[in-house]
């Protein structure tokens, strides 16, 4: 059978042309003119005279062909425009010239050069060419005439090219997409988007090969995925989301530059009208690069996991290397003694077996220690089974027995003060008074995660609804999504905080045992030397230390200004549970109670979250929390200082008078020396700390609140961390090797993760567009950033600082608790 004659290119184009001539026919002016691409054609229209060019081309096998329009006119009237319409074979795109934009306060901004990208007709899979034909009408309802432009032009560089960077310039009137097509073995691609010049403020956005494509400003944000853009911009795109396969890359500029922390130009004013052209053209420059493959995610799943667990395995080997030497010990002296949690000690002294369990721990009886007066104590009890018998009696039923009430005010107010002076109550009620800060901060947790979680996930949600990725301050040029989470390494880096908060619970369970083993054993040191072993704290700072990897992971899943305060609310308490751990370990009698110190956290996180609402610029707030904060200083200092207790709930006038009086006394009157040197040289430094940081606060009014107020738990931390440091080695107490290692350690964390803490890789305090100026690579195994490592170090500084106030004072467990010193 003879094959059929194929018609000539050119015959098919001109059949094309008649034909569509011959459909078009009717008046005067309605008869497209033949055009050709690449020449500028110029007319005028009228109410009665409008203009159709038609523009045919041949599209080869499997090729995408873009169209590229351009439109000028030199009239403003703004009254009579000049409408634009092109019709393609499935869709229809108008505009008209002058093109209005609108800006903030309803500003109008007027532009006579428009050129648009036509939507691209879809490759064919015919095995031959196919014909396409585009028609553009001109019109206007003007009684005159109005000039214009035409110029329609093929786009050859349409497709971007991976790892292939590729310049252009865009203005508000004159977008530009292109296409993007997933390579076979690439699974997941960042598009990087950058300029040299911040402004004008644009908006880069990906799309489905969806006709129309929104590449105005007022219709960008109805479809895809978009970011407002200064200096810099990255998109991750998962092949999963295109079932095409392909996407258009859209890049649109604004008519004002306001969204991305631009202020609106100085010479428009109101609702005048301003004509603007070629003024706001930014040249940009888009690089799409192949994303990390799946294997990169369990390698730092793995990176992960293991190198929290080998803190575990750190702490099997130190067990057993404490449980052999133990054992040695044990073997070798036949009058030694163990000391829970610290190894074996030789003692002369015999085992009290009528020392009952229920008596105050602090004393020290005549029997175990001839030629020592035997401390003043309250009346001995008949002993208990256990701490958690429902019979013991309540701490204030201790307190208000009328000899207690007399000694308390003779012995707290002593010049120099020991640990016997201040642990006199009943083991099993301080002991149980202390188990409230850990049943209480569970039950915090719950009622304050739970909420956060439903809300980081509708905020998850939202920003993949909609699209706008203006919502989350990530690290674009390093955030790895997985499932719904658009940055899974930066909630994957959190896990270190539960994984090592986990293990210094076990830790803190091991000691627990060990010294209730000891207590059972009716062991002398363990009675009455040392500091007493209360771990109620110490359980509450693990499970502290496990919600913040919980709530800094939730604040991750969407970071922004207004949920910050998960990620540093948990840090607040467990910076104050080690200030309270500190004093409780000199004064166990006289902490703080649970009720209160939670009570105070909560007012802590309150004044954070209307620092939040209200602490950006109004001065009222700044100077009201000011004067709480040294007021709330003063009172506690005045208590510190001459009641030797921290009783945060209790802030009587008469404080305030006393430390008056003290002032006048010692300082005005008589000029003497304070009676409690050490404590006032303390209690100055903080005020001065304290107070510095309200007169900050009050003159640059720092918009990261939370941060500010973290900042004032922690150096109060470290001061008082410092201070009993200091005040331990001037006792002549020393450091054994352990807490040693742990100082030094917990120093080297800490400041390597502060120096990765301060690689700033977003801020909410600036716009979205300007944050992701700051954004980076990533710099560990090609899927964690700095922030990252700074989770990571965090972490483990947390746990190492949480080891040195366990172990801070194990060499006191053979020293009597009447020599122990109180600072």
């Amino acid at each position: 059978m003879a094959e059929r004659a194929v018609p000539a290119p050119g015959a098919l184009l001109c059949a094309l042309l008649w034909a569509a001539a011959a459909a078009a026919g009717g008046g005067p002016g309605d008869n497209p003119a033949p055009g050709a691409f690449g020449h500028v054609y110029r007319g005028a229209v009228n109410i009665s005279a409008e203009r159709v060019y038609a523009f045919a081309y041949r599209s080869e096998p499997g090729q995408v062909d873009a169209v590229r329009v351009y439109v000028n006119s030199s009239s403003e009237n703004l009254r009579y425009p000049v409408l634009f319409v092109v019709r393609q074979q499935k869709g229809v795109l108008s505009w008209q010239v002058p093109l209005i934009f609108r800006g903030l306060y309803q500003r109008t901004y007027n532009y006579q050069e428009v050129s648009r990208t036509l939507c691209p007709s879809e490759p064919t899979p015919e095995t031959r060419p196919s014909d396409q034909i585009i028609f553009v009408d001109i019109a206007s309802m003007a009684p005159f005439n109005i000039a214009y432009e035409l110029l329609v032009t093929r786009l050859e560089n349409f497709q971007l090219q991976t790892n292939k960077a590729f310049n252009f310039t865009a203005s508000p009137s004159q977008p530009q997409y292109f296409l993007y097509k997933f390579p076979q073995d690439v699974d997941s691609v960042i598009i990087n988007v950058v300029s040299d010049a911040a402004y004008p403020c644009s908006v880069v956005s990906v799309q489905d090969i969806v006709c129309p494509v929104y590449d105005l400003d007022h219709n960008v944000e109805f479809n895809g995925v978009y970011q407002s853009m200064t200096k810099q911009a990255a998109i991750t795109v998962q092949r999963k989301d295109f079932p095409g396969e392909q996407f258009f890359v859209v890049f649109v500029i604004k008519p004002e530059d306001y969204a991305c922390g631009g202020s609106v130009p100085s010479s428009i004013h109101g609702n005048v009208n301003r004509t603007w052209n070629l003024q706001r053209t930014k040249n940009l420059q888009v690089t799409i690069v192949p994303s990390i493959k799946k294997s990169v995610y369990v390698q730092a799943m793995f990176f992960s996991f293991l190198s929290f667990l080998s803190f575990y395995l750190g702490s099997v080997v130190v067990a057993f290397v404490h449980y052999i030497s133990t054992d040695m010990k044990l073997s070798v002296p036949p009058g030694s003694v163990s000391i829970a949690g610290s190894g074996m000690m030789t003692s002369s002294y015999p085992i009290s077996a009528s020392s009952p369990e229920g008596s105050s721990y602090g004393a020290i009886d005549e029997s175990s220690s001839s030629g020592v007066r035997q401390l003043s104590s309250p009346e001995r009890r008949p002993p208990a089974a256990s701490d958690t018998d429902s019979s013991v009696e309540e701490e204030s039923d201790f307190d208000t027995m009328p000899e207690i009430e007399s000694d308390k005010n003779i012995i707290r107010t002593k010049v120099f003060l020991y640990l016997s002076d201040l642990s006199r109550k009943d083991r099993r009620i301080v002991s149980k008074k202390y188990k409230i800060y850990f049943w209480n901060i569970i039950t915090i947790a719950v009622f304050y995660a739970l909420p956060v979680i439903q809300l980081v996930i509708t905020y998850q949600t939202v920003v993949n609804v909609t699209g706008n990725q203006d919502i989350c301050y990530y690290n674009f040029l390093c955030a790895h999504p997985l499932g719904v989470l658009s940055a899974f390494n930066n909630i994957l880096s959190n896990v270190g905080h539960m994984m090592l908060g986990f293990l210094f619970l076990l830790i803190v369970l091991r000691r627990d045992i060990l010294h209730r083993r000891a207590m059972e054993m009716k062991d002398t040191y363990t009675l009455d030397y040392g500091i007493p072993k209360h771990f109620g704290l110490f359980y509450a700072m693990g499970i502290a230390l496990m919600m913040e990897g919980v709530l800094s992971a939730c604040y991750h899943v969407c970071p922004n200004y207004s949920n910050f305060q998960f990620d540093t609310s948990f840090m607040y308490m467990i910076a104050g549970l080690c200030m309270l751990k500190l004093y409780q370990t000199r004064h166990p009698d006289i902490n703080a109670s649970a009720y209160s110190a939670y009570a105070s956290f909560a007012v802590v996180i309150s004044l954070a979250v209307l620092g939040v609402v209200f602490g950006k610029n109004d001065m009222w707030f700044w100077v009201i929390f000011s004067m709480i904060h040294v007021l709330a200083s003063l009172a506690l200092s005045t208590q510190i200082y001459y009641m030797g207790r921290f009783k945060i709930g209790e802030c009587y006038v008469g404080v305030f008078r006393r430390a008056v009086m003290v002032l006048y006394t010692d300082c005005i009157q008589q000029c003497s020396r304070p009676m409690y040197m050490d404590r006032m040289v303390l209690l100055i430094v903080g005020n001065l700390v304290n107070w510095s940081f309200a007169i900050f606060g009050l003159l640059y009014r720092p918009r990261d609140f939370a941060s500010y107020i973290l900042g004032i738990f922690i150096c109060n931390l470290l001061l008082y961390l410092a201070f009993y440091i200091i005040m331990k080695l001037r006792s002549s107490e020393k450091l054994l090797p352990i807490p040693m290692f742990c100082i030094v350690a917990t120093a080297v964390v800490w400041a390597a993760a502060l120096y990765f803490f301060f690689q700033t890789l977003s801020s909410w305090e600036e716009t979205p567009a300007e944050s992701r100026e700051k954004n980076r690579p990533c710099i560990l195994l090609g899927f964690f950033d700095d922030h990252d490592v700074w989770h990571f170090l965090s972490a483990a500084a947390l746990f190492f600082s949480f080891l040195v106030l366990l172990t801070l004072d194990d060499d006191l467990d053979t020293v009597r608790r009447d020599k122990i010193p109180v600072f």
